[in-house]
């Protein structure tokens, strides 16, 4: 028998030997896969947010920075923000955070997103001691606390997480500040949690829409309207003030006190309306009064007029002009008197100016229209250009049938001509110059030319006299077909005095 105790011991502790190495196996196994799953994630290493902030250009000196964007990362844990101290505006929306943590040197930090992570619990938000607004939404939280160290907290927006009773949230009583509450869409069913929403002093907005507790408490806007004396704000719509006179009527007097409550603010609207609508009515009148004395100020009529505030009381009052408007309708009607007698002389004047003109229009249509005047016929010179025939495709040979041979023949057979200049009148002998001149001319170069003295006196002559004098080139009708055209040139004659062409009538 003592054999066998003594086997049986040696064998159980054998068998938690051999328990205890199988543990600690596992653990040593278990501690590098989680150092291989931290290294998987992506770490906020100094770098990187360096890099970061280069990328979105903000300031590369960490503590300049006050607002950093680090949403969409894939991060697990907050870490290396010790150097940003001037942050004031946090972004971690969206990462694969587990805790809340390292985030002492962010003291003047105002707003904290944590929104879409894997959060647990509310923790290590002391230091946030300036902290404004802080987004846990769409979380795994189940209790609200540790937010009574933010005294400057005033708006909490925790939706989509795993609240459910009254005692998760029970300690938002302890935060005073809070002035914008977002619990919808949690696990929230007790009605109790009215007592801890009423301790809260400052709460104006509240959103509890996709909680069970909606439909547990009856009457609920009503009573929710009535319990929380401050609240502005529920579930996506306002609280005006007729809703609150009435909910509170609801909760004195039943259906019957809201139904007279409602009654009063309608008759109360209605009213409020109806001055108004007087009160433009009146404003009217009163311009349209002012109007009618000043069109019978501008008349010089004195009849008396009633105002609209004596017509309401059925009195009638008659205007009677004072000394100072017998005086200012004497003024007008003197000015008036004048104008009218400005406006008959300048209608005369422009009447008798219309005759006048009228009579000297009829005058030059007499005369005949005023043209500028020309030379008489016999001193012009007329051009007799001859008329060739046109040219057509029927005329010209075909260009097989012509020899190039023939054609070249043809082209230097014609001779080319240059126009001569004969003058018309001149002394007798230069005439004759001028014959003998182009008989040995033609005699001797079978080409027209210009005498020496015609030269001379053309070129001397210059352009105004040139342009001054009357010419013509004529082409002698009966002529050979390679006649030269004679310039006939016209001397200068006496310039005639010019004449006005456009007479003044006085």
């Amino acid at each position: 028998m003592g054999d066998a105790k003594i086997t049986s011991v040696i064998k159980d502790t054998f068998d938690d030997k051999i328990k205890d190495e199988g543990l600690k196996e596992n653990k040593e196994n278990q501690e590098p896969q989680e150092e291989g799953k931290k290294q998987q994630w992506p770490r906020m290493t100094k770098k990187f947010l360096r890099d970061h902030c280069k990328q979105l250009k903000l300031y590369r000196t960490p503590h300049l920075n006050d607002t950093l964007y680090l949403h969409f990362k894939g991060f697990s844990t907050i870490e290396n923000l010790e150097e940003y101290t001037g942050l004031k505006c946090l972004w971690l929306e969206s990462n694969g955070l587990h805790r809340i943590q390292n985030l002492d040197a962010q003291t003047d930090l105002r707003c904290l997103f944590l929104h879409q992570n894997i959060l647990e619990k509310l923790e290590n938000l002391d230091p946030l001691v300036k902290l404004c607004t802080l987004n846990v939404s769409n979380n795994f939280i189940s209790t609200i606390e540790n937010l009574s160290c933010l005294p400057e907290l005033s708006t909490l927006q925790i939706a989509h997480n795993k609240l459910k009773t009254a005692e998760d949230i029970e300690h938002l009583s302890h935060c005073c500040a809070i002035s914008v509450l977002d619990l919808s869409h949690n696990l929230l069913q007790d009605p109790e949690i009215l007592l801890v929403l009423e301790a809260m002093p400052e709460l104006r907005v509240l959103d509890l829409m996709g909680n069970e507790v909606v439909r547990r408490i009856p009457n609920y806007r009503k009573t929710m309207i009535v319990r929380l004396k401050q609240l502005t704000f529920l579930d996506e719509r306002p609280v005006f003030p007729k809703d609150r006179a009435c909910a509170e009527a609801w909760a004195v007097g039943g259906l019957e006190g809201e139904s007279k409550e409602r009654e009063q603010w309608e008759t109360r609207e209605r009213r409020k309306m109806q001055d108004s609508f007087d009160a433009m009515t009146e404003i009217r009148d009163r311009a349209l009064e002012r109007k009618r004395l000043r069109e019978l100020k501008e008349k010089g009529l004195t009849e008396g007029s009633t105002s609209p505030e004596t017509s309401e009381h059925n009195e009638t009052q008659v205007v009677t002009p004072s000394k100072e408007g017998l005086i200012e309708s004497f003024v007008q009607d003197c000015l008036d008197v004048h104008e009218e007698f400005l406006q008959s002389e300048s209608t005369q004047g422009s009447d008798e100016h219309l005759e006048e003109v009228e009579g000297l229009q009829r005058e030059k249509l007499e005369e005949g229209p005023l043209v500028t005047e020309l030379e008489e016929d016999e001193q012009l010179e007329t051009i007799h250009l001859r008329l060739q025939r046109s040219l057509r495709i029927d005329d010209l040979p075909d260009l097989e049938d012509v020899d190039a041979e023939d054609y070249t023949a043809m082209l230097s057979s014609q001779k080319a001509y240059r126009p001569k200049i004969e003058v018309i009148s001149g002394s007798s002998e230069e005439e004759e110059d001028e014959e003998g001149e182009e008989s040995t001319a033609s005699d001797s170069d079978n080409s027209p030319s210009f005498g020496q003295d015609e030269m001379a006196s053309f070129l001397k002559s210059g352009p105004s006299e040139v342009s001054n004098s009357s010419y013509a080139l004529v082409y002698p009708g009966d002529g050979a077909i390679h006649s030269e055209p004679v310039l006939k040139v016209k001397p200068k004659q006496s310039p005639s005095p010019p004449r006005c062409l456009i007479e003044e009538v006085e």
